[in-house]
């Protein structure tokens, strides 16, 4: 019997006969095992697919993302602190587990640790008595989730910090951590290590060996002994990584084996070279992309109206659940010690589209064949891509490179994504793969792509045909893949995006033509029986405009879409640089353009003529939005002048957390600012770069 065509389907009566030809046949030896393969707690662990991530602290109430280390711990008070309404947040989202900031980089601790003062211990919070970390454990085990223990290294408050002593600390509150709280399934080490920091009131840098100094050999094998099913994750594992940005995506090409000797937490050029995995990879280290439903990781009231929209969050799935990565998504907990509402309705919306994107699997029940089996054998058909069984696979016989499945649906069937898996216990194999479909007769090419590893996820137009091909076309030995799956995704009715140029034209912009979209100017909430848009229209002051996407077919609709737009900069310009064609990119309003200040240019700062005199009360920056973003500015003076020639300081400071979170800063000065000249001068570059790069600069007036 020739095992490349069978059907997902078998007739009752046929089944003894094909059972009866099999069992003549003896099965080939499985493949054998390439490069380095998953332990059995990270498959586990890769398997959970999305989770939670909680930051909160003493920063959720300083309205901070790195806090100094000198926060009075008596700011911590949160009067409706509900750890079961996280869980149960989290549940009802899909996720599988949460991950809480035990202590961040300010040094506070939300459990009372014996071995510091600075812990909700010397908060109001309970009269002193509370233990954060118990709750949310005690919820986690109510709600059936996962717990996991974020823990920095960085300590800014601790005064023994980048001395030995500080490690001996360190251990001991892990110890702490993971001696007291039950199971814990990921254990988070940040890769931000060293800077400037409170360090017990001596005010001071220091800096540390990232390589050495925490001796991480001997923490992770204490680590093993007390929480040994855990995964370890930091930049450079050893069980986990960080997929090199905090977008949440990962890569076209994601490879699960890493080059972890060469790598370690905080090393500057791991983004760049190593996040995405290598095919000669020595250790298996899978990515975790990590992202927060708003701009930052702490909670600012000020982004209430900015958690990300449903498209950006199935952006953000598709890119990485679907590019063979994890998902770690950031609630950032507010000061009432509750997930915040919005964030709740944009998670359950988000639960409910992923519901919706896999509700029906069309690939079973249909023929399905392969170019080549493995010795021709039941065990390896092309059948157990679509048995549901994830520990059966379909391979090829050793030596094949290329290799092919064929999904015949019988009749035109319209669907736009794809799922497949490979069977990783055997290791990551298939370099790269194609999508072809069957339309009247004729095979037509939709794409090619990269990796496959854990699961890849492609979202597809709207395609409609009577079959659809997989082709491995590249890879490091013979093919193994688990899982094929195929599914119509229904019409993404999702917030617009709503865009204005430096001319003052405002634009409403969404992918699919057949949904219909309706705003307001005035502070309104929207409704279809507001003003429809049709065209562009100009904005010159301060405004905000509030968009709902709806579907006429199905009366779904959006939630508002709110985009505030102060001042525009039709008569702006660079001064001493007017001529200049690139110097214009700062003040376009697009931030897909960048403007790139050389050591000179920094030193005297950027000018910007509004000209005319404003009343300011603070300003915008954004920083490179590209891919691998670069130029980064961390440390600034700002000024403002009447006249362009006598400046006030309107304001100097750090933009925390920006390299790894390059989102737009906003400033807000003391006291508003009366002027008509501003000069945005950088002071210190990240990853200590010689050219400073400007996506945008604006300003705020109310």
């Amino acid at each position: 019997m020739n095992y490349t065509t069978i059907k997902t389907a078998i007739k009752p009566y046929s089944i003894l006969l094909t059972l009866t030809i099999i069992g003549c046949s003896p099965a080939p030896p499985p493949p054998e095992a390439i490069g380095p393969t998953p332990t059995k707690k990270q498959m586990a662990w890769q398997q959970m697919e999305y989770y939670g991530f909680i930051h909160f602290g003493l920063n959720t109430f300083a309205n901070m993302e790195w806090g100094y280390g000198d926060t009075p711990a008596s700011v911590f008070n949160p009067k409706e602190l509900d750890t079961r309404q996280w869980a149960q947040v989290a549940k009802e989202a899909g996720m599988k587990g949460i991950i809480i900031t035990a202590k961040h980089h300010d040094g506070f601790c939300l459990w009372p640790s014996k071995y510091t003062e600075y812990s909700i211990k010397n908060s109001p919070w309970k009269g002193g008595k509370g233990d954060v970390i118990r709750e949310l454990a005690d919820a986690c085990k109510e709600y059936d989730l996962k717990l996991g223990i974020y823990t920095s290294p960085w300590d800014r408050n601790h005064a023994d910090y980048g001395k030995p002593e500080y490690v001996d600390y360190f251990r001991k509150q892990l110890e702490e951590l993971l001696t007291q709280y039950g199971d814990v399934f990921e254990v988070w080490f940040d890769g931000a290590n060293g800077g400037d920091g409170y360090y017990g009131g001596a005010n001071e840098t220091r800096r540390v060996d990232k390589r050495s100094y925490y001796d991480w050999p001997t923490t992770i094998e204490m680590i093993r002994e007390w929480q040994p099913n855990a995964i370890v994750w930091s930049d450079a594992g050893p069980d986990a990584r960080w997929v090199g940005n905090e977008h949440g995506f990962a890569y076209d090409v994601t490879w699960s084996p890493l080059l972890k000797d060469e790598v370690y937490g905080g090393m500057p050029e791991y983004a760049k070279h190593y996040s995405m995995g290598q095919e000669n990879g020595t250790h298996w280290v899978p990515a975790e992309a990590d992202v927060s439903i708003r701009p930052g990781w702490f909670y600012h009231q000020s982004e209430d109206d900015k958690v990300k929209s449903l498209g950006h969050l199935m952006d953000i799935y598709y890119k990485s659940v679907g590019q063979n990565a994890t998902l770690l998504l950031n609630l950032p907990v507010d000061n009432r010690g509750l997930v915040h509402e919005k964030d709740v309705a944009q998670l359950r919306k988000f639960k409910e589209q992923i519901d919706l994107d896999f509700a029906h699997n069309l690939a079973l029940g249909n023929d399905i064949e392969a170019s080549q089996v493995r010795g021709n054998h039941k065990n390896y058909a092309a059948i157990h891509l679509v048995d549901g069984d994830k520990e059966t696979y379909w391979a090829t016989d050793d030596g094949v490179e290329a290799a092919s499945v064929t999904l015949n649906f019988g009749s035109p069937t319209t669907f736009n994504r794809i799922l497949v898996q490979e069977y990783i216990p055997l290791g990551q194999r298939v370099r790269s793969f194609s999508i072809e479909v069957e339309k009247d007769g004729e095979w037509k090419s939709i794409g090619s792509y990269g990796t496959i590893g854990y699961k890849r996820l492609l979202r597809l137009g709207e395609i409609t045909a009577s079959a659809v091909r997989l082709n491995i076309d590249g890879v490091k030995v013979s093919p193994l893949l688990s899982n094929l799956e195929v599914y119509h995704a229904p019409p993404l009715v999702e917030q617009p995006v709503v865009s204005r140029n430096k001319q003052g034209i405002v634009e409403i912009v969404a992918d699919d033509s057949r949904v219909t979209y309706f705003y307001t100017t005035d502070g309104s909430v929207p409704t279809i029986n507001s003003k429809r848009y049709t065209t562009s229209f100009e904005v010159h002051g301060p405004t905000h405009i509030s968009v709902i996407s709806h579907d006429p077919a199905t009366q779904r609709k959006s939630e508002p879409k709110t985009v505030y737009f102060d001042r525009s900069k039709k008569d702006w310009k660079v001064k001493e640089n007017e001529t200049s064609t690139e110097s214009i990119k700062a003040i376009d309003d697009d931030v897909r353009s960048v403007y790139i200040l050389n050591k000179d240019e920094m030193g005297n700062g950027l000018i910007i003529d509004f000209g005319q005199q404003e009343q300011l009360t603070g300003f915008t920056y954004t920083p490179d939005q590209g891919r691998n973003p670069s130029g980064i500015i961390t440390h600034y003076n700002f000024y403002v002048s009447e006249n362009g020639r006598s400046w006030n300081l309107a304001g100097t400071g750090e933009f925390s957390n920006i390299v790894n979170n390059p989102i737009q800063q906003r400033v807000t000065f003391d006291h508003p600012i009366k002027g008509r000249f501003i000069k945005f001068t950088p002071k210190k570059i990240g990853g200590n770069e010689t050219e400073a790069v400007v996506a945008e600069l604006g300003v705020i007036t109310k």
